[in-house]
């Protein structure tokens, strides 16, 4: 018995022992191949290729093929998978799916599996070619990649005009070993470059004599330069595709310009298919709206044939697509007009449609050519529009600023709805300067036009008064008059395509910061397209506020603030508005033209540290027709003191409505 029970357990061992040496099968290595292929580990993958397959490619030649054309080809979304035949056979059929640069590629192919001993080991391998990679493809044949860049969208005024478009510029450049030492001083001068960079530009290695060699791209409108260029003998040039501004510096914050990606700028964009390629939008709308713009570029992937008479095998394609047109609302000749009357003062100016909506004119002043930035500027042009005191690289009509007296409107008609202040209520405000009381210490509010007369609303507009709103601001409280100032679309983003700051209330955390905030000082700030928009329901008289828009295809006459204020409130502060300009004694009353009555609110707005400090002004004036309410137009001038303060840019306004029909 127990010698039958010792060759049982024997029995089991070595059924055991020999269950644990059962060789792999074909399959169970083709699986295992197909796994390290998904997880792409091509280094691995070699390891299960046949002795032959070995002797055609190394491992280092294997592994870094499949790397480099999976990285050139941007490939994603692997997935090898097979059919698993009914019974033990040494060959497969595996599909391949993947996406790349130029889209899906999908292919089926044969594999061949083969029994050899290898390090002494006997398995099963597989018997690899190239066109495991991609069908037809054979040793020798390569893979390209070719692109077509779309067009870009063109980026046009409410008419049509074109603010970017897509036009031709000069290439000027060189042929090789034609150079010499006269002619290149002549040369770097007239292409602001240094005559060492044309030399290492010449001298590149891919540069052979007598060949084109470009150096700089210049402006076809830049003909007596290009005539000096011409001039010199080794010196050519070629019409290049380019991007032009027609109105170069009066919309050049508004619409920006492009240039070539940086490394940067791919880093953040690559997961939205930009490529190092691409030129993309640098500052204003072409940077806002590129994706719109830029359209798709166009991408073939293609088996090149070694063999001769051999066609060449497209992979995948992926058509171009062109970018599409942007058309504003602004209208660029008014945005012209508005540019010019800036005449070079730092300083931001907009016009409206109030009943629409739709933005006219988005200027800031002083500017820069957007034409060059394509081109290129020297180091020089660089330097000094960064070193310029008016900084002409901001884009102020974004920014938020205090906006001094044309606040008081808003204030009035806060006060107004909440009974904090009646119309027809003359309030004492005597002398020039006003403090609630001595816990205010040496803070007085000061007011231009001092008197004895009590100040009534239309007094207190018409002469600008700052006591009588900063008295105001206190009478209707810190919340209410936040809460006030919200339904006026303050604290919110307006939705706007062109990215502005919002406009805030600042915390009004004391009584001397409520009342200062009354007459547009204190840390109320607002941008110049809010400021439009919330003049609007004077303007219209129905007290809502119209939702400013920039492109033509937003839908006009929308309300961003609906009931800001009651209509007949809207009214009442309208006709003090026709008071400031009509008055003799009105703050605006250099704009009263025979034949266009405007209404309008002007505003000086000091920045300084502290009271008793000289600082700088802004100067403010927001106008409108009351004859044909189709325009409404703002400006803000500055370093206006010792000028006329806000006198500068009522000029400015008015002569925006007497030329623009």
């Amino acid at each position: 018995m127990l010698k039958k029970l010792v060759g049982f357990l024997l029995l089991l061992v070595m059924i055991a022992l020999v269950g644990c040496s059962k060789e792999p099968t074909s399959e169970e290595r083709f699986s295992d191949y197909v796994a390290l292929w998904n997880q792409q580990k091509f280094a691995k993958m070699y390891d299960y290729l046949s002795s032959d397959a070995k002797k055609q490619i190394s491992k280092e030649q294997f592994t870094s093929r499949y790397q480099k054309i999976y990285k050139d080809l941007q490939i994603t979304d692997l997935k090898i998978g097979f059919k698993k035949p009914k019974k033990e056979q040494d060959h497969y059929t595996f599909t391949a799916s993947m996406n790349s640069i130029a889209g899906r590629i999908k292919f089926s192919q044969q594999a061949k599996m083969q029994e050899e001993k290898q390090d002494d080991n006997k398995n099963w391998y597989v018997d690899w070619n190239t066109e495991f990679i991609f069908p037809k493809l054979k040793e020798g044949d390569t893979i390209g990649v070719s692109m077509t860049a779309p067009t870009r969208g063109e980026i046009l005024d409410r008419n049509g005009t074109g603010l970017a478009v897509n036009g031709q510029v000069y290439e000027v450049g060189v042929v090789a070993g034609k150079l010499d030492a006269p002619v290149l001083a002549q040369l770097a001068s007239l292409l602001k470059m240094t005559p060492e960079q044309i030399t290492k530009a010449v001298g590149a290695s891919w540069v052979q004599t007598g060949q084109f060699v470009p150096l700089a791209k210049v402006s076809m409108n830049d003909q007596e330069r290009i005539k000096q260029l011409v001039a010199l003998e080794p010196v050519q040039t070629r019409k290049v595709n380019a991007r032009v501004y027609p109105y170069g510096q009066v919309a050049a914050q508004l619409v920006g310009y492009v240039g070539a990606i940086t490394a940067d700028e791919l880093e953040k964009l690559k997961d939205k298919g930009y490529t190092s390629h691409d030129v993309i939008g640098k500052r204003g709308l072409e940077q806002v709206l590129d994706e719109q713009l830029r359209g798709t570029s166009g991408v073939k992937i293609v088996i090149n044939k070694k063999a001769e008479g051999a066609a060449d095998v497209v992979l995948a394609e992926k058509p171009v697509v062109d970018g599409k047109d942007v058309k504003l609302t602004i209208d660029a000749e008014l945005q012209k007009l508005v540019y010019g009357e800036l005449n070079g003062e730092s300083g931001t100016a907009a016009a409206m449609n109030p009943v629409t909506g739709e933005t006219l004119a988005l200027v800031s002043s002083p500017s820069f050519d957007p034409n060059q930035a394509v081109l290129g500027f020297s180091a020089d042009e660089w330097k000094a529009l960064q070193d310029n005191p008016g900084n002409p690289l901001a884009t102020r009509f974004k920014l938020d600023y205090a906006p001094g007296s044309v606040m008081k409107p808003l204030t009035a008609a806060v006060g107004l709805e909440g009974g904090a202040i009646v119309p027809s209520e003359a309030v004492p405000v005597i002398g020039k300067q006003w403090q609630k009381d001595k816990s205010w210490g040496n803070y007085f509010v000061t007011r231009v036009h001092a008197g004895t007369d009590p100040v009534n609303l239309e007094k207190a507009l018409v002469y600008s008064d700052n006591i009588y709103f900063a008295q105001a601001a206190l009478r209707i409280g810190k919340d209410k008059f936040v809460d006030g100032l919200k339904k006026f679309g303050f604290e919110e983003d307006l939705g706007y395509p062109f990215p502005l700051e919002k406009s805030v209330t600042g915390t009004m955390g004391s009584e001397i910061a409520l009342a200062d905030s009354g007459y547009g000082q204190g840390q109320v700030e607002m941008s110049i397209v809010h400021l439009l928009a919330a003049y609007t329901p004077f303007v219209n008289g129905d007290g809502n506020v119209r939702k400013p828009i920039l492109l033509a295809d937003e839908q006009q006459g929308q309300v961003g603030k609906q009931a800001a204020v009651s209509a007949e409130n809207a009214g009442v502060i309208a006709a003090d508005l026709r008071k400031v300009v009509s008055d003799p004694g009105g703050t605006a009353h250099a704009a009263d033209m025979a034949g266009i009555p405007l209404a309008g609110k002007t505003g000086t707005a000091e920045i300084k540290q502290k009271q008793g400090v000289i600082g700088t002004e802004n100067g403010w004036f927001i106008a409108y027709n009351t004859g044909s309410p189709r325009m409404l137009v703002a400006m803000m001038v500055e370093n206006v003191q010792k000028r006329g303060g806000s006198q500068v840019p009522v000029k400015k306004v008015k002569n925006v409505f007497e030329k623009w029909k």
